[in-house]
């Protein structure tokens, strides 16, 4: 039994010991604007992104949860804007998230009610005040002063 235990440990330990990967992505519209979302969960602005899927590369996941937070095409990823893996940049987990800059079309629409509240198109000059979820608003500010970051 108490083999058992320590097999069970070395499991737990090797699936919750481990950071997830991410991405964030920063969607630029054909008119320049970014397009930020606003999670339910925290009622901040943030970022669209999420979880990269088991069997699932970077490309595919920026593909996938930007059709699945706005509604909104992949044309291209444009730019690698950086890495963020601090401990305590995710209240929820410790995760790693890869930040692309992506050229986007289509229609803003909300596909996932549960997760996304609001979706809103600012101009650079012009993003909304305020702290945003996770360390969206250092990724944000890393883009906007044309930085590639590890962090």
């Amino acid at each position: 039994m108490r083999n058992l235990w320590r097999v069970g440990q070395t499991v737990l330990g090797i699936i919750f010991r481990h950071p997830i990967t991410g991405t964030s992505i920063i969607p630029i519209l054909p008119d320049g604007r970014i397009v930020l979302i606003r999670r339910r969960d925290d009622g901040c602005w943030a970022l669209p992104g999420g979880m990269v899927d088991w069997g699932e590369d970077i490309p595919h996941t920026v593909h996938r949860e930007l059709i699945e937070e706005t509604g909104l095409e992949l044309v291209k990823i444009t730019r690698l804007v950086g890495v963020y893996s601090s401990p305590d940049r995710d209240p929820r987990i410790h995760s790693i998230c890869v930040v692309v800059e992506a050229e986007v079309r289509g229609t803003m629409e909300i596909q996932d009610r549960m997760e996304v509240m609001e979706i809103q198109a600012f101009p650079p000059n012009s993003l909304p005040p305020g702290k945003m979820s996770h360390d969206h608003t250092r990724q944000l500010q890393d883009y906007l002063n044309g930085l590639t970051t590890l962090a």
